[in-house]
């Protein structure tokens, strides 16, 4: 168990707090195949970055990257069909007093909230997204951006992650890391604590605000 309490919750959200995973694929397997390009590679690529990151690394040169991304984001945006909330987000996040968490995500503004509102998982007061920040993960730049905007200390937040990029971001900020695994088909190794879902997770207020976990033995791999 995480034996500390915490300042604050930041979450991403693709993987984290709903399962995109189908859709995203779709989306990036035609635009993977219409440059001519291994659908494979870049699908094990773009989870956790931003679209442009990812358009920047595999299109051919000459590619117009602003238009094409903002094409895809517009694909995304439209088709939210396979989207599902992990289990147990909706009443995880309505426990949290809305001053205490946020969601950082690669993903533009529009994009976040038209996927958070199609599984009816609500919009927190701080929402830091592609636009926020100028380096995306795995830079640590949104997490502490997210941290700032609460008016709380990074090293007093607790980070839900599921994706390397963001790990690695948490990581850099000097945040604690907790990883969600429930969109992971394969085991996770890792040193940081793991949850496959929030069922069965509860968090407390504590007098001084602080934040606490009971309910769920984490596990932890090694």
């Amino acid at each position: 168990m995480l034996d500390r309490s915490f300042a604050a919750f930041l979450f991403d959200m693709d993987g984290t707090l709903l399962d995109s995973i189908t859709v995203a694929n779709r989306i990036w397997t035609r635009w993977a195949i219409s440059h001519a390009l291994d659908p494979a590679e870049v699908l094990a690529a773009m989870h956790g970055v931003q679209v442009v990151q990812t358009m920047r690394r595999f299109a051919p040169v000459g590619t117009d990257i602003d238009r094409e991304a903002l094409a895809l984001t517009q694909a995304e945006v439209d088709d939210v069909e396979g989207i599902v909330e992990i289990a147990g987000a909706r009443r995880f996040l309505d426990s949290l007093p809305s001053q205490r968490w946020a969601i950082v995500t690669s993903a533009p503004r529009r994009l976040a909230i038209a996927r958070l509102n199609a599984v009816g998982l609500p919009l927190p007061e701080v929402l830091i997204t592609a636009e926020d920040v100028e380096l995306g993960k795995p830079a640590p730049d949104c997490y502490i951006a997210a941290a700032q905007a609460l008016g709380v200390e990074i090293s007093d937040c607790l980070v839900w992650e599921d994706a390397p990029a963001g790990i690695q971001a948490a990581e850099a900020a000097g945040a604690t890391v907790v990883i969600v695994a429930a969109t992971h088909s394969k085991p996770i190794q890792s040193d940081h604590f793991l949850i496959q879902s929030y069922e069965g997770l509860c968090a407390g207020t504590e007098t001084d605000g602080q934040l606490s976990l009971a309910g769920l033995a984490f596990a932890v791999r090694c």
